[in-house]
């Protein structure tokens, strides 16, 4: 049976010394904040919306029309 990638790159970091195995540590953590920062920002952005939504400073539209707009502008976008 063979390892899976993430099974080998587990065997591979454990021959690594403390001090090198603490450096990826921490990169790995670091890159899991990334992802919280993220989606932190894509709150802020979704409730800046919603707040203008209610203020009314911003208009919505219904799902399928946006579709059809998307769609369309896809179609008709220049090629590069």
């Amino acid at each position: 049976m063979t390892n899976s990638p993430l099974e080998d790159i587990e065997a591979a970091a454990l021959q690594f010394s403390l001090s090198e195995r603490t450096k990826l540590a921490e990169r790995l953590l670091l890159s899991l904040e990334e992802d919280d920062e993220i989606l932190a920002a894509w709150v802020e952005e979704a409730e800046r919306r919603a707040d203008a939504y209610e203020r009314e400073k911003a208009a919505a539209i219904d799902f399928d029309e946006a579709i059809t707009l998307a769609r369309a502008r896809i179609v008709n976008r220049p090629v590069a």
